[in-house]
């Protein structure tokens, strides 16, 4: 067996605890390998705990055991750094609790603000800097650490109750499909919860950038005086959290 057929039957042990490979690795030993795939999983375990913090204390330490086991044995590392293991861990969650959707938006949650924490770095916009623009070709920048989601449940309710340390609220559906959005302002991550056209109005500015575009879609929505009316609180409301970090004419 060379090193590299030796690393596959490794891999094929942790990842599956495959009789075959242990024999074709151990021989009559395959006892001592169990400490091997013990400290692998292990290792997922506690990384799904440093990462999903509060969906354990949701969840309870059972609940979350036996969820993490289930993601370790149908969804083995696949990046160079345990960082990124827990990416699909929501997922994981929403196959496990389709009837707990708050499950996984508070997931989605955590998952989004780590990923913020670590998003490049970039200065914000300022009044200033918008003071010469020709508004018909702007394009705004918004800020790298910037994500935005759907949510159906008090999820964010019960991510910062949590995260103060306080007793949560019961989970709860909305009335109607809300949004959450996530990003960085300069060493503090950001959870806010926003309206249906403010929602808009940021996935427009993502997708292209263009504040033309984004006013014409706000006067399509609101009509022209208050479409007008609205983007321009909105961009002051933007500059003032650090949401934008650019801008080209």
């Amino acid at each position: 067996m060379n090193l590299a057929q030796m690393q596959r039957e490794f891999q094929s042990w942790l990842v599956t605890a495959s009789d075959d490979a242990a024999q074709r690795l151990a021989g009559g030993h395959v006892a001592g390998l169990s400490v091997y795939q013990n400290n692998y999983r292990v290792q997922l375990v506690d990384c799904l705990r440093v990462s999903y913090p509060h969906v354990q204390t949701w969840l309870g330490e059972d609940a979350f055991l036996a969820a993490a086991i289930t993601h370790i044995d149908n969804s083995p590392p696949h990046a160079w750094t345990l960082d990124a293991y827990g990416d699909d861990f929501g997922e994981t969650l929403a196959l496990l609790y389709p009837d707990n959707p708050e499950v996984h938006e508070l997931a989605w949650i955590e998952l989004a603000l780590s990923r913020a924490f670590v998003a490049p770095d970039a200065g914000p916009l300022t009044l200033e800097a918008l003071s010469d623009i020709d508004w018909e070709s702007a394009r705004l920048h918004l800020a790298p650490s910037f994500t935005a989601h759907v949510v159906t449940t008090n999820a964010a309710d019960i991510w910062s109750a949590l995260q103060q340390g306080i007793a949560p609220p019961e989970s709860e559906m909305l009335a109607k499909p809300a949004a959450v959005v996530v990003w960085r302002r300069q060493f503090t991550v950001v959870l806010e919860a926003v309206d249906a056209v403010e929602h808009a109005a940021l996935l427009q500015l993502w997708e292209n950038g263009s504040f033309d575009a984004l006013c014409s879609m706000l006067v399509a929505r609101l009509g022209e005086s208050e479409g007008v009316a609205k983007a321009g609180a909105l961009l002051a409301g933007w500059v003032g959290k650090e949401l934008l970090a650019g801008v080209a004419a």
